[in-house]
């Protein structure tokens, strides 16, 4: 059977003795962040030790942080930085607010980018694209995994009149310094491509995060923006609250996680649904706290 720590493991031992129904067991674990066969092989060893589950062992698993009901209960939010009303006036744009979510703080908006602005994008980005990569917990460093399957590139900030266009405007929308945010990174997702639920913000208990915050901070927030429409799946989503936000040219959704004394809501753990049919293409800006060196 894969060795879990402490946490998962006495949580799925309590679970068995409540007689709680294995796939629901299954569900818990891969909203929480386990990859689905992985899921599946544990929680079937757990229940019936002596029979080996349907399917093969995984080959290697990642095991994600355990979930902290008592930090998501005690986090407070921030007054949000962005404007008020159903429209906001971003310099050269005027940007539709569809949706607001208190807790966690998200917000969905339309008319972020124009049909021309996310081709030049995707034009910049696709001879540039790689394999993407997540951060390891430990050393704070970039590495493949199948925690993440897409290809992508960083656009540098500013890079060019155009970028820089765009950069000057997400700035505006969202109210924040446009220098304390990371270059934006632009992701292909293909079919059966997709982002297992994860945390933007890098978790304090990790040893890994104080590399990543030594320049910049924590992160603040993140804004997805679609650049394409995709046929179907490859949804943004939240499985802590329940919510699904499907792709659309041109749109974006925000969601802010960090307040002013370093907290951080785990209520914003999320991830991106596999594609089923089309090609997703999103670009993503992370804010940090304070300014970030390139």
């Amino acid at each position: 059977m894969i060795k879990l720590d402490e946490q998962w493991g006495t949580w799925l031992r309590q679970k068995i003795e409540q007689r709680t129904a294995p796939e629901m067991l299954i569900k818990a674990m891969t909203g929480a962040g386990f990859d689905a066969q992985a899921a599946t092989y544990i929680v079937l060893s757990a229940v019936s030790p002596g029979a080996p589950p349907a399917g093969s062992a995984p080959k290697s698993v990642r095991i994600p942080p355990f979930p902290t009901p008592a930090t998501a209960s005690t986090y407070v939010n921030d007054v949000v930085p962005i404007s008020t009303g159903n429209t906001i006036d971003a310099g050269d744009r005027i940007v539709e607010v569809t949706m607001r979510l208190e807790r966690p703080c998200v917000m969905m908006f339309d008319n972020v980018l124009s049909d021309e602005e996310c081709a030049g994008v995707i034009e910049r980005a696709e001879p540039r694209l790689k394999p993407s990569a997540v951060v390891n917990p430990e050393t704070g460093k970039s590495e493949l995994s199948q925690h993440r399957v897409s290809e992508g590139m960083v656009i540098s900030r500013c890079e060019d009149a155009f970028i820089t266009v765009l950069e000057e405007r997400i700035a505006r929308l969202l109210n924040w310094p446009l220098e304390n945010g990371e270059g934006m990174s632009v992701l292909r997702y293909k079919i059966g491509d997709q982002y297992h639920p994860h945390y933007d913000y890098f978790p304090p208990q990790n040893p890994g995060s104080q590399r990543k915050m030594a320049v910049g901070g924590q992160r603040v927030s993140t804004l997805i923006m679609y650049l394409s429409d995709v046929e179907a799946g490859g949804e943004t989503f939240f499985p802590r609250i329940g919510l699904s936000v499907t792709p659309k040219k041109g749109s974006a959704v925000y969601f802010q996680y960090c307040n002013a004394d370093g907290g951080v809501d785990p209520l914003s753990f999320h991830g991106g649904r596999p594609v089923v049919a089309g090609e997703k293409w999103i670009m993503t800006k992370w804010m940090r706290q304070q300014r970030f060196g390139l």
